[in-house]
């Protein structure tokens, strides 16, 4: 059952793909681009039976070449079918999406040579959406992270605009995980493979644990780290991250980086005025 249906445009420039991924953070099924013609058939999909999607997000705007035309009789034909759907409008000044389109050197879609022009012909097509619109947001004095932290306030549930930390114990001998915001190495510490009694165990073991604690470096690593990622998990959040992926990685991502992992996510969960959901993976663990 669809719970939420919110539909964004806008003028281009104003911030509609940054819009689309902080609702995607939220866990809305996100769509960009979504044909006028599509949208009858799209939302008989979703509202079916068997569907599992419970909150939609999608842009849908003049990069459509139908959708001035069509959108006000499609729009009164389905939209009442959804008990929780609205029209998310964004919009900007002028001179400021003149600026963007200049700095990321786009093609205004409406643009036959000047922006200016096109930001002018949009603007005057897209008059009745606006006033049909059930919410308003001006970005003119947003960044990217103000705007995701407005979408994230007025759309998200309680919690969800807690950014979520992610612990990835792995190898260096498989590769750095590619999705990793820090990566830190803890090769230095005394190696379990070279026991032969703790080889073929990994670093969920309790054995395996004790050895690793019993190297006196193990302890103050993780007492410095965790020091740091308080002082830096904050301001990731601050930015506006919705993830935060920390990878800690040995040789072959069973021992060492697999007890440290835990170890300094515990001390995090721990930790006071450090109220961040917490996960772990092991990405290499099955491959030793």
């Amino acid at each position: 059952m669809v719970t939420k249906l919110v539909i964004i445009s806008g003028l281009s420039g104003s911030g509609k793909s940054t819009a689309l991924n902080a609702f995607e953070d939220l866990d809305y099924y996100a769509v960009d681009n979504l044909p006028i013609k599509l949208f009858e058939n799209f939302a008989e999909l979703i509202s079916g039976p068997t569907s599992k999607f419970s909150k939609i997000a999608l842009v849908m705007d003049l990069r459509d070449s139908s959708f001035v035309d069509e959108y006000p009789v499609v729009f009164r034909r389905v939209l009442p079918n959804f008990k929780n759907a609205e029209i998310l409008f964004l919009d900007s000044s002028d001179e400021v999406l003149t600026r963007r389109f200049s700095e990321t050197r786009r093609k205004h879609p409406l643009s036959h040579g000047s922006v200016v022009d096109g930001i002018a012909k949009e603007r005057k097509l897209l008059t009745d959406l606006k006033d049909l619109a059930t919410t308003l947001i001006d970005t003119s004095a947003m960044d990217v992270h103000s705007l995701k932290r407005r979408i994230v306030e007025q759309y998200g549930g309680p919690g969800m605009d807690r950014m979520q930390v992610r612990f990835v114990s792995f190898g260096f001998k498989y590769g750095t995980p590619k999705n990793c915001d820090i990566v830190f190495d803890v090769r230095f510490l005394s190696n379990p493979h070279f026991n032969a009694e703790l080889r073929d165990q990994n670093g969920l073991d309790k054995s395996v644990g004790d050895f690793i604690a019993s190297d006196p470096r193990a302890k103050e690593w993780v007492d410095r780290t965790k020091d740091y990622l308080k002082f830096l998990v904050p301001h990731y959040a601050a930015e506006g991250k919705a993830y935060l992926s920390i990878g800690i990685g040995c040789t072959g991502g069973k021992h060492r980086s697999v007890y440290m992992a835990n170890r300094l996510a515990e001390e995090l969960k721990a930790s006071k005025g450090l109220d961040f959901p917490i996960a772990i993976e092991h990405q290499d663990l099955r491959l030793s």
